[in-house]
């Protein structure tokens, strides 16, 4: 084993912090396989609140694209978003005070547009430090083709791609416990 600090290949429930960014009423019926995006956004918010990872919400403009969905809201512990015009959430003074009074330095990045939003985000926050991971399929865009580009750019520029099961079971690290009964009755009947 290394003897030297290094980041671990692996999410961390005591290291992460989960970050929903712009998950709105108005544009999540035009995201491509939007239904189930949310389905896995939900199990990552829910499965956060179990498990007491600190989650962090983003709308962008929510006169325009309306509030965080409802699925969502109601898997949240608490629903205090940070509102945002700008596309990535780092520059957002209210975003970079929540985010620096967790102490995390990992992030589970969950959202739309992948290549909007979600990109500049992720690849910001990999260029202050953070290790950013990205559930595949908790994430897309209007069109199958900016999310691929986008998922490829971002594992390029740093980012760990992986799903959101994968998430929930290194969060977890072991089953036979409560949390793991827990969250595996929601997987079942997710499949």
């Amino acid at each position: 084993m290394r003897s030297d600090p290094m980041p671990s290949k692996l999410v961390s429930r005591e290291a992460s912090a989960l970050v929903i960014v712009d998950v709105q009423e108005r544009l999540m019926p035009a995201i491509h396989d939007g239904a189930a995006v949310l389905a896995r956004i939900g199990l990552l918010a829910d499965t956060a609140r179990q498990l007491g990872i600190p989650v962090l919400v983003t709308e962008q403009y929510p006169k325009g694209l309306g509030l965080t969905v409802e699925t969502v809201r109601a898997a949240l512990a608490t629903y205090d978003p940070v509102v945002k015009v700008e596309f990535s959430c780092v520059p957002v003074p209210a975003f970079a005070a929540r985010w620096g009074g967790l102490g995390r330095s990992q992030v589970v990045l969950a959202g739309v547009e992948a290549h909007v939003c979600m990109a500049q985000s992720a690849l910001d926050l990999v260029a202050v430090g953070v290790q950013v991971f990205l559930p595949a399929d908790a994430t897309s865009s209007r069109r199958p083709l900016d999310r691929d580009i986008a998922l490829e750019r971002m594992r390029s520029g740093g980012v760990t791609v992986t799903t959101a099961e994968a998430v929930v079971f290194e969060w977890l690290r072991r089953a036979g416990t409560d949390e793991f009964k827990a969250v595996s009755q929601r997987l079942k009947a997710m499949a």
